[in-house]
């Protein structure tokens, strides 16, 4: 083993023991009467397990949930009071919770087309957020958020908790300090074999407890479908971006993150219902989007239905192919392989074993998040890097939408004589909700 490889693996691990250590060295450092008090927007799914890696915290305590299901409100008092021994008061209305002086920050756990408004009030009523990903559901509120947290001067952590798992930067660390030679590919996939098809079903009456309208706010006017409500929502254009705009934006990231490049010259997609072309999903089961950078390429790939045999059953991951070696990197950890037969081959080089991960992702992610509300530093996974990601994913699924290639201008925002690839860049709201001024 040669010397650099030993000093690396030395560090890599001396950096995942501080890291993984965090929680507890930032609760103990706060004094009892530095309580943070959080409110909860959306709380089934994501959500949820925000909340509940809040409540691991020392001096967090949940004073409200909000959700527009009171089914989805008894449940999530009721744990709440298990693990903190008080009741928090409950919403169905996100703006009369964010009335609330007391509250320090808001988790917003909603579905994408409503990350955008509630997050732009809560930092307009001077609270923090901790934002689910995608950032947003299209570009234009992407940016219009960003404008917002710099204005308001608000600490918002975008749910990327990859940006503080360890292994995923001492990944990366290893990419930048050359040890792989060139870059010319990447490859980032999701393939998600647990996912079945949806069958078409009629609507009905919207269930006992529901705010539905409260549900679309600004999303377009529809009659209730079980389809479409509560986790489902994600394989819909109304209100989410499909496989891209959920694990795209957590492995692309770190594609563009690995790389230090962050806005393609062009992207092209293809793909479709390929896997179940009668369901009732409306974002593609199988896509590839290609985005080209000038002088490397990166290439998305999703399926649903199958867990990609190929890859040694890696069902996600981001796999850069350099010269000497090929790094790759999921939620397991990170390993090199080294090349057999390469043009740039290099003697002795003998790749990376693999370097596990801590598995405690979200809570070091949470932990920052809390330690940058105290000290109002920048946070591992702040608005500007959310946006760059949501942006990204949005511009392979406006391509896939459209069938065909796509030039991107990253300094105005807009793609190159394209007016109706423009057009998928803005949001459409339905009344009386407007987008937020800023």
């Amino acid at each position: 083993m040669t010397n650099n490889r030993r000093d690396f693996l030395k560090n890599s691990a001396v950096i995942a023991a501080g890291v993984a250590a965090m929680p507890t060295i930032l609760s103990a450092g706060c004094s009892p009467n530095e309580k943070i008090t959080v409110g909860l927007i959306g709380a089934r799914g994501q959500g949820w397990s925000n909340m509940e890696a809040f409540l691991r915290q020392k001096n967090v305590e949940c004073a409200a949930i909000c959700d527009v299901d009171q089914r989805v409100i008894d449940k999530r008092i009721a744990d709440t009071e298990k693990i903190q021994g008080k009741k928090p008061d409950q919403y169905k209305d996100f703006r009369k919770l964010l009335e609330r002086k007391d509250i320090d920050v808001i988790i917003n756990g909603t579905p994408d087309h409503w990350h955008c408004i509630p997050t732009i009030y809560a930092c307009e009523a001077g609270k923090d957020v901790y934002t689910e990903k995608p950032l947003a559901n299209s570009i234009e509120e992407t940016n219009l958020m960003v404008k917002a947290v710099k204005r308001y001067k608000s600490v918002v952590q975008v749910g990327q908790w990859q940006r503080s798992d360890p292994h995923w930067k001492a990944a990366v660390d290893y990419l930048h300090a050359g040890n792989i030679g060139r870059i010319r590919s990447v490859r980032a996939w999701s393939f998600v074999g647990w996912k079945t098809s949806i069958p078409v079903v009629p609507d009905e009456p919207t269930p006992d407890g529901v705010d539905y309208d409260m549900w679309l706010g600004p999303a377009p006017s529809r009659p209730y479908n079980k389809n479409r409500f509560h986790a489902s929502f994600r394989w819909y254009w109304d209100y989410a971006g499909g496989v891209m705009c959920d694990w795209g934006v957590h492995l692309l990231d770190y594609a563009l993150y690995g790389m230090n490049e962050y806005v393609p010259k062009s992207i092209v997609s293809s793909g479709g219902k390929y896997a179940f072309p009668t369901d009732d999903m409306q974002t593609p089961d199988t896509m590839m989007a290609m985005y080209d950078f000038g002088s490397f390429g990166l290439l998305w790939d999703h399926t649903i239905g199958i867990y990609g045999a190929q890859f040694k059953n890696r069902g996600h991951g981001v796999a850069f192919f350099g010269e000497y070696g090929t790094l790759v990197v999921d939620r397991g950890g990170w390993e090199v392989i080294p090349e057999t037969k390469s043009t740039g081959k290099k003697d002795g080089f003998e790749g990376m074993p693999l370097q596990p991960s801590t598995g405690k992702g979200l809570d070091l992610h949470v932990a920052n998040f809390l330690d940058c509300v105290k000290t109002r530093n920048k946070p591992n996974c702040d608005i500007e890097i959310g946006a760059h990601i949501a942006r990204f994913a949005h511009l392979g699924n406006i391509s896939y939408r459209l069938g065909r290639k796509l030039n991107w201008d990253g300094d105005k925002q807009e793609f190159i004589n394209d007016p109706e690839a423009n057009t998928y860049l803005k949001t459409n709201y339905r009344a009386p909700w407007e987008l937020p001024k800023v």
